[in-house]
């Protein structure tokens, strides 16, 4: 990261904060008037020319003002932002709404807050079930090469996986598969499953390889699905983002996103693993539909175990002062109210 000058500080910091508040681009006579510093335009000029150099600032084609970058906001939020605390009585309001009762209400209670304090998209990633255990697996011809998988967990719940197979297999081949794999692997999970199959797909016959290899495949999507669920509210919020909503096929390829999961969630579980507030600014996140977003996440504890994460996601043009110590206290509050609870 380029080292700025406390100048160059100070009129990125102006530049952002207006851009921020007023949603337009900035030009220099703007920030000479409100960055406080004694300068003239034109030296306001060669300072933001060297910003836009150093990218950190660029200047939309149709206007003379400038806009940050991601490295803008990136450099904005680790160097130069001074974050607002919440005050008492917003506090005290946030706790009432998340009351220890049922943990998935509050979950619910928790990405509602996030998402009515914030007017983007609040979502609070639900702690981790214990890995799941099969208590019995069957196969149904549905044509030639299409299979239903059907698994029932120990905790009852059944999951159906279709399976694409290259060649066709008759009832008996499907009847003994079933067999074989409730005789070995009832009670196990799937990565359990997987660690055994390994060593005894080489004895098996090779025809049967690929249905078997297929069926842990589906399984371990399916138990991972049941394994990890997460709570979102306000998705709508973000087609009321000016930002946003002037990008329909960004804004349809992030609602699939939404819709999917399994992107968001490894996302999410990163912060799981991190300590305190992480902040994910555009392309950070790794997921393209992202690319115009900012995601704020900080991990939740129950008696001192992190178990999920709560966060938000909007524009990359958001009052970050506002909006991370919002994520911060609700993180704490959730953790407080379920370890109240448990």
């Amino acid at each position: 990261m380029n080292t700025l000058d406390t100048r160059s500080q100070i009129l990125l910091k102006t530049l952002i904060e207006r851009y921020i508040a007023e949603g337009q681009p900035v030009g220099s006579r703007a920030l000479s008037r409100f960055s406080g510093l004694e300068l003239s335009p034109a030296t306001v000029r060669n300072v933001m020319s060297d910003l836009e150099e150093a990218g950190f600032i660029a200047s939309p084609h149709t206007s003379a003002g400038r806009v940050p970058t991601a490295r803008g906001y990136r450099f904005f939020v680790d160097a130069l932002l001074t974050v607002q605390p919440l005050e008492s009585a917003q506090v005290r309001e946030l706790k009432g709404q998340l009351q220890p009762d049922q943990p998935q209400r509050l979950l619910n209670s928790a990405s509602h807050v996030l998402s009515g304090l914030t007017q983007f998209a609040g979502v609070v990633v639900a702690p981790r079930k214990d890995a799941v255990r099969i208590r019995q697996f069957e196969f149904i011809s549905l044509s030639e090469t299409r299979i239903l998988l059907i698994i029932v967990t120990t905790a009852g719940d059944v999951q159906n996986r279709i399976l694409l197979t290259r060649r066709a297999y008759i009832a008996a081949e499907l009847s003994s598969a079933a067999s074989y794999l409730n005789e070995h692997f009832v009670g196990l999970s799937f990565d359990e499953i997987r660690h055994r199959l390994r060593a005894e797909l080489r004895q098996l016959r090779s025809d049967m390889t690929e249905l078997m290899t297929a069926t842990v495949d589906a399984g371990s999507e399916a138990a991972e699905e049941t394994a990890t669920n997460y709570v979102i509210s306000g998705e709508t919020n973000l087609l009321e983002v000016e930002d946003l909503s002037s990008n329909m096929s960004r804004l349809r390829e992030l609602f699939k996103l939404f819709d999917q999961k399994t992107g968001l969630m490894q996302l999410l579980d990163l912060s799981n693993r991190a300590e305190g507030v992480q902040i994910f600014i555009g392309g950070e996140s790794g997921l393209a539909p992202l690319d115009g977003c900012s995601v704020i996440t900080a991990p939740y504890e129950v008696d001192g175990r992190v178990v999920g994460s709560v966060g938000v996601i909007g524009p990359t043009r958001m009052a970050y002062d506002r909006v991370i110590p919002i994520v911060d206290i609700t993180a704490r509050l959730l953790s407080s109210a379920l370890s109240s609870n448990h």
